[in-house]
């Protein structure tokens, strides 16, 4: 018992200076500030390495805070990278509306969606869109997987939309947009699969072509004459 006293004591006064900054922070930055500096910190280290290898440790570095300072905002580590998958992805499909809003037509809109989802940076995306929906099978709440739900709602409407909108603008003829939608979203997660694990080898310009396949496919233009 005797060493292990000297040595806490120690800890204690080294980190004296970090926690009275530390303490200063907190008397002026409210809760939420604190807990969205703590959860942005952590969204490149799940990029980076995956939900499964990020501990409290690792965020509590990267956020450059104590370990305390994160356990006292957060119930567990998987609260905090659940967080910072959720903020990814509403930052992510969030761009790709506002690109798709200012496209002059639905089938513009389609085209860079499409582009939008496969490139050289959207990878990391896609291994954070697989983290998430991984660790809702780790979360005994049901608030959890309703996120996901609505989530996963809100990227159908927002592909539904685009192809209605180019209907409306007689670029399209389609029977079946509930259907269209359901495919296009199942193909690009599975396009997404495949070209993170390359089994087999998967490009980005192939993933985006077989998209666009599908467009052509099955939303096809009015005819001519």
């Amino acid at each position: 018992m005797a060493p292990e006293h000297p040595e806490d004591v120690g800890v204690k006064a080294a980190r004296t200076p970090r926690r009275a900054v530390a303490a200063a922070d907190r008397t002026r930055q409210p809760t939420e500030v604190r807990r969205r500096l703590i959860v942005e910190a952590a969204v490149p280290l799940i990029a980076e390495r995956g939900y499964a290898s990020v501990g409290v440790r690792d965020v509590a570095a990267a956020a450059g805070v104590s370990v305390g300072t994160v356990t006292y905002h957060f119930g567990s580590v998987q609260e905090i990278l659940s967080e910072a998958m959720v903020l990814h992805i509403e930052r992510y499909y969030a761009a790709l509306s506002d690109a798709a809003e200012h496209a002059t037509s639905g089938a513009e809109a389609l085209r860079l969606l499409v582009d939008a989802l496969f490139t050289e940076d959207t990878d990391r995306h896609w291994r954070m869109w697989f983290d998430y929906w991984n660790a809702g099978d780790q979360d005994p709440d049901q608030a959890f997987a309703r996120g996901q739900g609505q989530r996963y709602e809100a990227w159908h409407t927002q592909i539904r939309e685009l192809a209605e909108r180019g209907v409306a603008d007689g670029e399209f003829t389609s029977e079946d947009l509930d259907g269209f939608t359901v495919r296009f979203a199942a193909l690009a997660d599975g396009l997404a699969l495949q070209r993170l694990r390359q089994a087999p080898p998967l490009s980005t310009e192939d993933a985006r072509r077989h998209l666009n396949r599908l467009v052509e496919t099955e939303l096809r233009s009015p005819s001519v004459g």
